[in-house]
């Protein structure tokens, strides 16, 4: 974030979604019915078996448009790969993945770039198309809206204990089917609601995530711990200790910013911050409003679940999330 303040301001009528508020994707104009929404991401493996990885990686990097309510059109894989030490049919097995999770979303796979590395990374750039206005940003919640979350939680415990072989595979199993699974119906649902804000969950976790919704707005987030939809499994490895790296660093960087109320248990915290992999939506919608995202979401096979609110922000020392019991 400090690096990317460090860049300077683009001052033009075209972009109308920068990088200032962190949204998910930036949002350009080229004509005054037409918008690209551009975005990229690419990481190591979270899961070994390379398909389940490509899948994963594109259906994370797709999610950024989704989020935008924008609908994917092209993509380009992005991968690094050591050719020295791993047989090509492991790189091939990786892009065969994500080309499925293209080919769902209907987005036209044309081309890539590859580097030789040390390690595997993959990813993909993916370019969206949304009419301009009809964008959503995380920037637009409102006090009184309520927040919904379209995935359960724990994707980051269960790939970390994965890695140790201290994982049930059937959790495991569910954990990449959840995080290969695309959020096109989420995306669809908000859209025909009429939301006011959303954001994908990733690498920095609900409450990270929450955060950046809550400072691009101006608002407070108040998080229910109960409400919050877990994978099964994950509670009793956060219990054990097995939140990802990325936890640390979530609730390090929030600080004071972060309010935990009073009954909340360590790992309903560690759930919070874990950093996911493709997760769900988190959206912001109005109360008049909520039928209609409830319906959308059943229409669509989502099980969006009501998560907390959005409040006006108490002041002195800015924003704040709180995650209440």
């Amino acid at each position: 974030m400090k690096v990317l303040s460090s860049l300077p301001a683009q001052d033009d009528p075209r972009l109308l979604v920068s990088a200032a508020h962190f949204d998910d994707a930036g949002v350009a104009a080229v004509r005054p019915d037409l918008a690209l929404v551009q975005t990229v991401d690419f990481f190591p493996p979270v899961v070994d078996d390379p398909r389940w990885f490509g899948r994963i990686a594109a259906a994370n990097a797709l999610s950024d448009v989704y989020a935008m309510g924008a609908t994917p059109f092209s993509a380009l894989n992005v991968i690094a790969f050591p050719t020295d030490k791993l047989p090509l049919e492991i790189m091939a097995e990786i892009l065969a993945g994500g080309s499925e999770k293209l080919a769902e979303a209907g987005a036209l796979l044309l081309g890539g770039h590859s580097v030789v590395d040390d390690g595997i990374k993959y990813g993909v750039a993916v370019t969206g198309l949304v009419r301009p206005g009809e964008q959503v940003i995380n920037g637009g919640a409102r006090p009184g809206d309520v927040l919904y979350l379209t995935k359960a939680l724990g994707t980051g415990c269960i790939t970390t204990a994965g890695k140790k072989d201290q994982v049930d595979e059937a959790h495991l199993q569910a954990a990449c089917e959840q995080m290969a699974s695309l959020n096109r119906a989420a995306a669809a649902a908000m859209v025909e609601a009429g939301v006011h804000a959303a954001t994908d969950v990733t690498g920095y976790g609900l409450l990270g995530h929450a955060f950046e919704m809550a400072q691009a707005s101006g608002c407070d987030l108040q998080l229910s711990a109960g409400a919050l939809p877990v994978l099964a499994g994950a509670r009793e490895l956060l219990e054990r200790g097995a939140a990802s790296g990325g936890a640390g660093r979530t609730l390090r960087h929030l600080g004071e910013q972060l309010v935990v109320g009073e009954g909340v248990r360590d790992a309903e915290r560690l759930l919070a911050a874990d950093s996911e992999t493709s997760g769900g939506l988190l959206i912001a919608v109005a109360p008049e409003r909520e039928g209609a995202l409830q319906a959308a979401f059943a229409r669509g096979g989502v099980s969006g679940r009501r998560v907390g609110r959005v409040e006006a922000a108490a002041g002195g020392g800015g924003v704040r999330v709180h995650l209440l019991r």
